[in-house]
């Protein structure tokens, strides 16, 4: 038991004794950990925050069910040698519910009131969100600027326990009730009186003549237009369906009770595909978007965080293995005095314990003020819905402490590899098991990268990923032969044209050919990773941006609800499939369809365009996959003069007809689907279609995976008003609205802002990791030549040739370090850029020589100033 507690004194001794010692060689681990550990902490704190993220209960407040339709898909299939999974996808566009469940609600014991709700979008074009445009007084303003509103049925204010303030109930067709969350001012928004007139667009159609409301009340609440029970339901546009159903109860039935027995009762009825919704869960039915959003936010957090824990791998591990290089032969000294592997080892572990668990406190204690700014930045950007509701309860900031305990766990496992083998000779040059692992690395790496050639679509992108990962760790396995390798090409030309001091960085570079690698892993590693997510990024946006100007050839485009254009009239009308109408609404408003704008003369093709989703389920391995894309619905008459795909197979005429698709040439590769064939897709409301593909088209990255025929796209969509409309022909001119020279139209997905965002977050996180580890490990490499550098002095060298000397160091090390890391961010970019765009990657010159001057600054900085030559 002595012999025991002697040992863990003398573990402890030591350990105090070298971090005194090794105060400056600690000080670059103390660093790193810092800095991972507030990177992961805020990353935990967000997905944690999101986690818990539910959308606000608003509109339905003061109800306590809310009955919905199911807005998930699910998707079960069996992997390889696994049990069958099921995936889930949620839809964007709202499912609605039959109008007959309202009597079975009403039916059931404890229920007090079942109020119907259909919602709708109502424009007032006296307000516009920014400047507007009017060609000449018998024109309306751009309505693509209109402020927008919720409108609703008056009976529905009850689910959120809205009031009447002033005036009364609306009853007629033409009376609204405006609510206190518009403000106040003239017209309907801000400031309506009772009494006062305003109009309004109302109704599904793009460029919907204004019709006349007066206000007969004002309620508390948010902004919205109440309308008459009957008014509501034909502004709405989907008889005998409803959004939702809200259920009050009687007074003292428990909301569990209750929610029990509505469950029980839908089930009887058999509307069991419907859902009950209590509590938070109450927010979603209100805003669709919402969770959608939150998980697209949740996966790219997981991925950043899964970068930043191999970055860190890396970062960690070769920094102590500088600092324990340098202390070599102290090691040997423990070693011949009697002190055991285990002893070192020991030791070794208390200072990194000490080292890294205060660092990882104070980068938890950092943690905290930059997850409120990133929360902050996501919210401030509008890529959060603004009905999302982040809650940070107190026990979620303990989520710091396991990504600080994760921090130091992960340096002491580095250490321990580290310092697992008892190396008595360590001048001695890599052994050959380290140099196998290496080229393993790299060969596997460019097979990753030849995979994703094959692949496309996020398949392309993981490969992709996998590929930039293992030819990083196969050159941090191979930095000694790697460097060796460059200085036999570029050892020469620095000793002709570098004199003395070339020589001795030649020479240097043949003797500490390890020292030399360790200072070149992290300027790969930097520009590798930055080189990757930067030209990813820009060049899917440069392809896409391209193919959006080359299938734009209409000469004018209406956009939004642009003035005197007109969708397929309604959404009666469009889920009917009519798309030619006369326009007129049900109170006889006239305004003008898609089919006057093409009897216009002068117009030679009118197309309307309206954006909605698809749910595609397949497989990968055997494992399940539903992927939600963005799809346009266009009109197949006259489509050629104003857009076009670039059809490579079959004919986009074949539109005209219900039941048909055309498809990207990626997506049609991997589907094996051609023209004649079929495919499978879930719309947003969740409707599975067997579809006809009728044509395959290049200009995907543009106008996304496929293309249906509007009418038919119109039919499950929630809110179906053509976008845009695009006109070809001189007589464009006349369509009042429209705008000649119209931009591009591109499909962009709903998480594309968002991974922009996330991915120049990963860039500075990474860069900030590798930066610090570019200078540390050169600060470490430039204690340990203190020596070296003062015999050189001694045998005649000036500090002016050794200043130089170092000058060419950082010289070669960024040379070097930027070339490798260039053809390392090559091989999956390359590969990334076939597949997905058929042309080579793309990276902006600015950023481009972002990359380079950061590393050659970092890399002077450490080999030059920080050395003790250097500073004087």
């Amino acid at each position: 038991m002595s012999g025991l507690r002697g040992s863990r004194t003398a573990v402890r001794l030591l350990a105090a004794r070298s971090l005194r010692t090794h105060r400056r060689a600690w000080a670059a681990v103390f660093a790193a950990a810092a800095l991972v550990s507030l990177l992961l902490g805020s990353l935990a704190l967000t997905a944690g925050s999101l986690g818990l993220a539910h959308a606000r209960v608003e509109r339905y407040a003061a109800a306590d069910v809310v009955v919905a339709a199911d807005q998930e898909v699910r998707w079960t299939a069996k992997p390889w040698g696994g049990e069958p999974m099921t995936v889930t996808a949620p839809l964007t566009e709202r499912i609605g519910v039959r109008a007959s469940v309202a009597e079975v609600l009403r039916g059931v014991e404890g229920v007090r009131a079942v109020v119907p709700d259909d919602g709708f979008v109502v424009r007032d074009p006296s307000r516009v969100r920014d400047s507007s445009r009017v060609r000449d007084s018998s024109q309306v303003r751009d309505s693509s600027r209109e402020q927008e509103y919720r409108g609703r049925s008056w009976e529905t204010a009850r689910l959120g326990g809205y009031r009447l303030t002033a005036g009364r109930a609306p009853g007629a067709a033409g009376e609204v009730v405006v609510g206190a969350g518009l403000g106040v001012g003239p017209g309907p928004g801000p400031g309506a009186e009772t009494g006062s007139r305003t109009g309004l667009r109302t109704g599904p159609r793009i460029g919907q003549d204004v019709a006349g409301y007066r206000v007969v009340g004002l309620a508390d609440g948010p902004d919205a237009l109440y309308f008459g029970a009957a008014e509501a339901r034909r502004l709405a546009g989907h008889p005998g369906r409803h959004d939702a159903i809200g259920v009050l109860g009687a007074p003292g039935v428990p909301v569990a009770t209750l929610h029990a027995r509505v469950r029980q009762a839908l089930d009887a009825s058999g509307a069991g595909e419907l859902r009950a919704f209590t509590g938070n869960g109450r927010g979603g039915v209100e805003d669709l978007r919402a969770l959608p959003a939150r998980d697209g936010l949740l996966l790219l957090l997981a991925a950043v965080a899964a970068t930043v824990i191999l970055v860190t791998v890396l970062v960690l591990a070769s920094l102590v293995a500088q600092a324990l290089q340098q202390r070599a032969e102290e090691r040997e000294l423990l070693y011949a005095v009697g002190a055991s592997p285990r002893q070192v080892r020991a030791a070794v572990g208390r200072e990194v314990n000490r080292v890294a668990g205060a660092a990882a406190v104070l980068g938890a204690l950092g943690a905290v003020p930059v997850f409120l700014a990133l929360r902050a930045e996501l919210r401030g950007r509008g890529l959060l819905p603004a009905t999302l509701e982040l809650p940070s309860p107190t026990w979620l900031f303990a989520g710091v402490l396991v990504t600080a305990g994760l921090t130091v766990g992960l340096a002491r496992c580095v250490v321990v590899f580290a310092a697992a083998r008892r190396d008595r000779a360590p001048a001695r040059r890599p052994g050959g098991v380290r140099q196998g692992f290496g080229v393993a690395l790299l060969v596997a790496g460019a097979g990753a990268a030849g995979t994703a050639t094959l692949q496309a679509g996020q398949a392309a992108g993981a490969a992709a990923g996998a590929a930039t990962v293992t030819l990083v760790a196969g050159c941090a396995l191979l930095g000694p032969w790697l460097a060796a390798a460059a200085m036999r090409v570029l050892g020469p030309v620095l000793r002709r044209c570098g004199g003395a001091p070339g020589r001795l960085v030649a020479a240097g570079a043949v003797a500490h050919s390890r020292r030399l690698g360790a200072a070149l892993v992290p300027v790969v590693l930097v520009s590798a990773f930055a080189t990757v997510q930067l030209a990813a990024g820009a060049t899917m946006e440069r392809a896409g941006a391209a193919q959006a100007r080359e299938a734009m050839v209409a000469d004018y485009a209406v956009e939004g609800d642009g003035a005197g254009v007109s969708g397929a009239a309604g959404a009666r009308d469009a889920r009917d499939g009519h798309a030619d109408t006369d326009g007129r609404d049900g109170r006889g408003a006239v305004g003008v369809s898609v089919a006057d704008v093409r009897r216009v003369p002068g117009v030679t093709a009118a197309t309307g365009l309206v954006r909605s989703t698809v749910v595609l389920a397949s497989t990968e391995a055997g494992s399940p996959r539903l992927d939600r894309l963005p799809v346009l619905g266009v009109d197949a008459e006259g489509l050629a003069r104003t857009l076009d795909p670039g059809v490579v197979a079959g004919d986009l005429a074949g539109l005209a007809r219900p039941g048909t698709v055309a498809v990207g040439a990626d997506r049609a590769d991997s589907l094996d689907v051609r023209p004649g064939s079929t495919v499978e897709l879930r719309f947003g409301d969740g409707a599975l279609r067997r579809l006809a593909v009728v044509a395959v088209y290049e200009r995907s990255l543009a106008l996304g995976e496929f293309l249906l025929p509007r009418a038919e796209l119109a039919a499950h969509m929630t809110d179906p008003r053509p976008v845009r409309v695009l006109v070809a022909g001189p007589g464009g001119a006349a369509v009042a609205g429209a705008r000649p020279a119209p931009e591009p139209e591109q499909v962009v997905p709903d998480e594309a802002e968002a991974s922009g965002l996330v991915s120049a977050g990963v860039v500075a996180a990474i860069g900030a990791l590798t930066v610090l580890s570019v200078l540390s490990t050169l600060a470490l490499a430039a204690a340990g030549r203190r020596g070296e550098l003062g015999l050189l002095h001694q045998v005649g060298a000036s500090r002016r040739q050794l200043r130089r000397m170092l000058r060419l160091e950082a010289a070669f090390l960024a040379g070097t370090g930027l070339v490798i890391g260039g053809v390392v961010a090559a091989l999956p970019l390359a590969a990334l850029s076939w597949a997905l765009t058929g042309g080579p990657p793309y990276l902006p010159p600015l950023q481009a020589a972002l990359i380079a001057g950061t590393v050659i600054l970092t890399t002077y900085a450490g080999t030059v100033f920080l050395s003790p030559v250097g500073r004087r």
